[in-house]
């Protein structure tokens, strides 16, 4: 496994991160030995980074592969919290529930503006004064936004941010993938650690994998990117193409045999441009929510990128 400086932190990260949000409750919701177990797995091959974050409910996973692994990987937090008062009560519910003292890396999740930054400045300033506690190593944002990613750049109080990066531009809420990786560049060359989110765009485009995949790990001003697994296999599917080396073909097939299956999230705003999108008819809204109807799923992803909230996944 590659080891990167994350740009001026201080932190040496794998070039490969693992996403924590897909073993938890808002997806797979695994087991705790299973999940647990897939970190491991992840640990024991030479990855050393996790992204997690408060919404995602794993840090009882995290904490349990910290405890049975020979050494304490790097993690990165998040929280939508806005104040300077709901901020503490997140580092505190972090450090408690991963039983650490020092949380690697600290984020304000999910800004989607300029003003959705100010709204939140309380909290940032929180953890700043944290970093100068030495409770916290670095502070950042993470985002679907280029509009965030710019504004960050130019911020000196912002070590890492963490944007979505695709291929395709999947789920990038303000502009196209070359907006956004402008704005990254710009921001890697201004000292910030850059690690990507949703390589497969949530899943979205895992027809095209292979393509996905060569086309994050030829950027060369990320640091790392986060993915997202909930098994042993694709532990080691993944670190074998993030190490450029072939694919047991037995790894592939039981891989590609897992049943996959359309999540909506819960943010779902009910708008019904997926359903208007969908021509099979597999997608309609209730309650003011998307639903699925999985004998007529083809799994496509089409719908997907008619979402405006990017509240769809397959996984």
């Amino acid at each position: 496994m590659k080891y990167v400086k994350l740009g001026n932190t201080g932190l040496e990260v794998s070039r490969m991160c693992f996403g924590g949000l897909i073993i938890g409750p808002l997806q797979a919701n695994l087991p705790l030995d299973e999940g647990t177990n897939v970190i491991l797995a992840a640990l024991e091959q030479g990855v050393n980074f996790i992204d997690t974050a408060e919404l995602y409910g794993t840090y009882e996973y995290i904490k349990e592969a910290i405890k049975k692994s020979k050494t304490k990987p790097i993690i990165a937090t998040k929280s939508y919290a806005y104040s300077s008062e709901g901020a503490r009560d997140s580092v505190e519910k972090a450090r408690k529930e991963l039983d650490i003292d020092v949380i690697d890396i600290f984020l304000l999740h999910e800004q989607e503006t300029r003003l959705t930054l100010r709204g939140h400045r309380d909290a940032l300033e929180y953890y700043i004064s944290m970093k100068e506690k030495g409770i916290i190593r670095a502070v950042g944002v993470s985002t679907h936004n280029v509009e965030v990613v710019e504004a960050c750049a130019d911020m000196p109080e912002i070590d890492v941010i963490h944007p979505l990066i695709n291929k395709t531009g999947i789920g990038i809420g303000d502009g196209t993938i070359e907006d956004m990786l402008t704005a990254v560049k710009k921001a890697h060359d201004n000292g910030k650690g850059i690690y990507g989110m949703k390589p497969l765009g949530g899943g979205n485009l895992l027809n095209s994998y292979k393509e996905c995949m060569e086309f994050v790990l030829n950027i060369p001003y990320i640091d790392s990117i986060a993915i997202g697994m909930q098994s042993i296999e694709e532990v080691i599917m993944n670190v074998c193409v993030f190490n450029n080396k072939p694919v047991p073909e037995n790894i592939r097939s039981l891989v590609a045999e897992r049943k996959k299956h359309l999540h909506i999230d819960f943010w779902c705003e009910g708008c019904g441009k997926c359903a208007e999108r969908c021509k099979q008819g597999a997608l309609y809204i209730q309650d003011d929510k998307a639903k699925v109807r999985e004998e007529k799923c083809l799994l496509c992803g089409y719908c997907a990128s008619a979402c405006p909230c990017f509240a769809i996944k397959i996984c």
